[in-house]
């Protein structure tokens, strides 16, 4: 394959909301490149995009996908992200190695939560923007509809570049804003014939033309003149005022299309090639500094060192760990050698590859700007950079979303939790927004996802890569137990079986404790227990806390024990015989009114202002008392609630939020303390408690 300049490359990733099409224009890019002799839909399951078999079952992507085309001697590099909420980490890989971003939208729907998500983080991204309006063949689409309600949410730079010839009811065609020509499509090929507007059309397509020739001459001083001389700005230097106004953001240029016919897709992609970022636009890219503040490097494609950033990888049970990188300086050839700047360890690259959904594109080389990528890494991961620079540059990690839908995983077979453990840890190398911890505490495996639809397909994973099936089930919540009341207990412990006996007896004043775990403490008088044995009475109160106590077996915390008395026995007293006599007392706290406590969070939702009073609303039904509320510091119009919830009362909490707010809403929380559980769901908890134990 010939080698391809810098200048030449567009790196693009298509966002929006779920089943807005961004799959079927990558398809059909792919095709009118002639790259696919065939047009895949996704309701067929044909795609090059969604090629994974739980993406063909479920009809949506799932992870981002690579494809690299030619159109016009250019090499796009197009990802494909998902649109469904719970594979936000995908879209965050993406934006941060692409250069421009399509938000892609349905024409029917109009703007959508994944429109404005799209847009948030290409504006966080700081890469440009531009919109595909699709399905405009669709008789219920309203182009003029969806326009307006992206120049009402997004601001006047958004600026039309094509709109659909309508005659009647029926999309024959658009009309090139800058061209100011009409393409007629002949059939569903794709194909159309140019022609001029008709008559009929003048007036709407005077009106639209005046609105790029508006957003075009914010540009520069000159066009700015021309424009209000009402003189003629050129077809030159309105692609050129295009091409500047798209790489600083002054201009967002909306096309629109019917992405299954072929419509429109070739006056996208031609603009693509002719306006759209190289990789050297940027100028800098970010890195992290070794004490964590951010710095910046040139992007040099002209550098004699070589720098990747690893953005994606995959655990194929099959290739191997696959990771896909981005050139971000220099050039990079099979089998050199760079600098893992992260683990410090050198990694040897094997054989390059370009992307085309799932067929790899072998080439011999890549320059800055180039997405692609190789094979048997094993000591690189996601975020990590490699380089042959003498000095450590990392560049700037992506940051993951942090997951809170959680599930106890428990195997469908007996014996197959290595199995389980062997592929949940292959999924997190590919996937940094999945958690997974064995809780001590519950005796539980527990896994974190984004959300349910996450968590669901983690284990179609498991069982189609790995072999091994799961059942997700409620997890426990980890409780306290402590006391409320003083009390005098005693224990002894005497045991005689022949030979040498056991004796212990011990006198304890238990009381409410100050710290956390056991507060232990002797006041013993004369001798009535020898000072050797008070080590052993306190280990045998902390081991008896730890294991549960005397209410429902949860750990018990807040516990002040003071050793007053006791006898011992010159020759059958030892250790255990007072650890034993310790446990013994220990169970008479069921006389000091023990209580249940349970783990509370401090709750932060970040939500639009109109979802405000919801949200306060929800929140008193999961017993939660709210702190305050204030505005955003970074943006005004955003809300930040706080509150202090029971964490038993959060794991729904996700899908919850996302239904009140549309998907509009964000939270997090961190554990703040224990607080005393309400006596009737205590007694619910103390009953199933009792349950598991019978």
């Amino acid at each position: 394959m010939e080698k391809v300049l810098t200048k030449n490359i567009r790196n693009l990733c298509l966002l929006g909301h779920s089943g807005g099409g961004k799959t079927s224009l990558m398809e059909a890019m792919l095709y009118i490149a002639n790259e696919t002799d065939r047009l895949g839909k996704v309701s067929e399951g044909n795609t090059v995009g969604d090629y994974d078999p739980e993406e063909i079952r479920r009809g949506f992507s799932l992870s981002a996908s690579l494809a690299s085309l030619t159109w016009r001697d250019i090499r796009f590099h197009i990802l494909d992200v998902p649109g469904y909420f719970d594979f936000e980490g995908e879209m965050r890989q993406c934006v941060r190695v692409a250069d421009a971003a399509v938000i892609v939208v349905d024409g029917k729907a109009g703007v959508e939560v994944g429109t404005e998500l799209g847009w948030q983080a290409a504006t966080e991204a700081g890469i440009p923007k531009a919109f595909f309006i699709n399905r405009f063949d669709d008789g219920e689409c309203r182009f003029h509809k969806a326009f307006g309600a992206l120049r009402e949410h997004f601001g006047v730079k958004v600026c039309p570049v094509q709109i659909p010839l309508i005659d009647g009811d029926k999309v024959i065609g658009f009309v090139n804003l800058v061209r100011m020509k009409v393409y007629t499509f002949e059939s569903e090929s794709g194909s159309y014939t140019e022609s001029d507007i008709p008559e009929q059309f003048a007036e709407v397509c005077s009106e639209y033309h005046n609105m790029l020739l508006e957003s075009i001459a914010q540009t520069s001083e000159a066009l700015m003149e021309k424009f209000f001389a009402e003189e003629e700005i050129s077809y030159e230097e309105a692609v050129e005022a295009i091409h500047e106004g798209i790489i600083h953001g002054d201009i967002v240029p909306v096309f629109c299309g019917a992405a299954t016919k072929m419509w429109g897709i070739k006056t996208l992609m031609d603009t693509v090639a002719d306006s759209f970022p190289r990789p050297t636009a940027r100028k800098i890219e970010h890195t992290l500094n070794a004490d964590g503040t951010v710095g910046e490097i040139p992007v040099d494609k002209e550098a004699a060192d070589t720098s990747l950033f690893v953005f994606k990888t995959v655990a194929d049970p099959f290739v191997g760990k696959m990771s896909f990188f981005k050139v971000m300086s220099g050039e990079v050839k099979e089998g050199m050698t760079l600098k893992n700047t992260t683990s410090g360890s050198q990694e040897k690259i094997g054989r390059l590859f370009l992307l085309r959904g799932k067929k790899q594109i072998a080439v011999e080389e890549m320059v800055c700007g180039d997405i692609g990528i190789t094979t048997k890494l094993a000591g690189t991961n996601t975020n990590d950079t490699l380089t042959s620079r003498s000095d450590d540059i990392c560049y700037l990690p992506i940051t993951y979303p942090k997951p809170y839908a959680c599930r106890a995983v428990k195997p469908s077979s007996k014996g197959d939790e290595d199995k389980i453990s062997l592929g949940i840890s292959r999924l997190l190398e590919e996937d940094l927004t999945i958690r997974y911890e064995n809780n001590p505490e519950t005796k539980q495996l527990l896994l974190y996802g984004l959300g349910d639809t996450h968590l669901d397909v983690i284990v179609a994973k498991l069982k189609n890569r790995f072999g091994t099936s799961v059942d997700l089930t409620e997890p426990r919540v980890a409780y306290r137990e402590t006391i409320r009341r003083k009390i005098d207990a005693e224990g002894k412990h005497k045991k005689q079986s022949g030979g040498s006996g056991q004796y212990g007896h011990v006198k304890i004043h238990f009381a409410p404790g100050e710290e956390d775990g056991l507060t232990f403490t002797e006041s013993v008088f004369g001798g009535a227990v020898p000072k050797n044995f008070f080590p052993a009475v306190e280990k045998g109160l902390a081991e008896a806390m730890v294991e549960g106590g005397v209410l429902a077996g949860y750990p018990m915390v807040r516990l002040a024990a003071d050793l007053y008395d006791g006898s011992y026995h010159d020759v059958d007293s030892n250790e255990i015989s007072f650890k034993l006599a310790a446990r013994l007392a220990y169970k008479e706290l069921v006389k000091a009114d023990p209580i249940l406590l349970e783990p509370v969070v401090t709750l932060r939702v970040l939500i639009p202002d109109a979802y405000v009073g919801d949200v306060l609303g929800d929140l008193p039904h999961r017993r939660g008392r709210v702190n305050g509320i204030e505005a955003d510091e970074v943006n005004h119009s955003l809300q930040i609630v706080t509150a202090d919830v029971p964490l038993a009362e959060m794991g729904d909490y996700v899908t919850s939020l996302r239904a009140i707010t549309q998907g509009r809403g964000r939270f997090d929380y961190e554990f703040a303390r224990y607080e005393e559980v309400p006596a009737n769901i205590a007694e619910k908890l103390i009953a199933e408690a009792k349950a598991r134990q019978a």
